[in-house]
């Protein structure tokens, strides 16, 4: 078994957590977690063993909104990701850690700057009579085949396709918890896909699963607290944290 020192454990431990609140509060926090295990563990075998803690992360959100999910947005997305997953996992035997953590972050930066410029265009859409909103169109098909690619993609290199679904999920304005519901079945699924791949590049092993097995009751401790402030946050406040979070999580990524 690998043997890691007690900073380790405690970055480890913090990035489970992490993936709880993500799955079923804040989706985008996730990216975080993808940080801390990088710097526990080395870039490449963390992405296994984040792997199984997303999963873990994943049934309990599919339980916990399994009755708001937007089907149509998944249907929309299943062949780009699968691409996406596919070219990703080709790039992951290629490249090297440093290359992967920064394309990752280069496009979530790219993202957020595009979300928030539409964010800018439906604030100055305000009719001045009325006082309401007609808003920016929603991404069209081909943007979603785009979204969607990116998806598979920095999901399969580096865990890293919360923060890309999460701006696409904005754009299409869903609610809380239809946003919730969305997200945990799309990643439960692409999660899964993701598992062979994995143990195809050898990255995930015995001494991988070991130590998630101590590290899976935090995941799941942090989901019923994810659940428990999803309850009680209201929608502004939540899009504004999946922004921040997307932000600092591809900042990092960068450096």
């Amino acid at each position: 078994m690998v043997e890691l020192d007690a900073l380790s454990w405690v970055l480890l431990g913090l990035g489970a957590l992490v993936v709880g609140l993500s799955k079923t509060a804040l989706p985008g926090g996730g990216t975080l977690s993808v940080v801390l295990f990088a710097m526990a563990l080395p870039a490449r075998e963390s992405t296994a063993a984040l792997l199984v803690l997303l999963l873990v992360g994943d049934l309990f959100a599919v339980w916990m909104y399994r009755r708001t999910v937007d089907w149509a947005i998944l249907r929309r997305l299943i062949w780009p990701v699968l691409i996406g997953v596919a070219v990703g996992t080709v790039f992951l035997g290629l490249a090297s850690d440093g290359a992967v953590r920064r394309v990752i972050g280069a496009i979530l930066l790219g993202l957020l700057l595009l979300t928030l410029l539409r964010r800018r265009g439906q604030s100055k859409a305000h009719a001045p009579a009325t006082g309401e909103a007609s808003g920016p169109a929603k991404p069209g098909r081909i943007a979603g085949y785009g979204y969607g690619w990116l998806g598979g993609f920095t999901t399969m290199v580096a865990n890293a396709g919360g923060p890309v679904m999460s701006m696409y999920m904005l754009a299409m304005r869903l609610e809380v918890k239809t946003f919730l519901g969305t997200a945990a079945y799309f990643f439960f699924v692409v999660n899964l896909v993701k598992v062979p791949f994995q143990v195809g590049l050898g990255l995930l092993d015995w001494d991988t699963l070991r130590i998630v097995g101590v590290l899976v009751p935090l995941v799941v401790l942090a989901a019923f607290i994810g659940r428990w402030v999803a309850e009680r946050i209201s929608q502004t406040l939540f899009e504004r944290l999946v922004l921040v979070l997307t932000a600092i999580g591809a900042v990092n990524l960068l450096l």
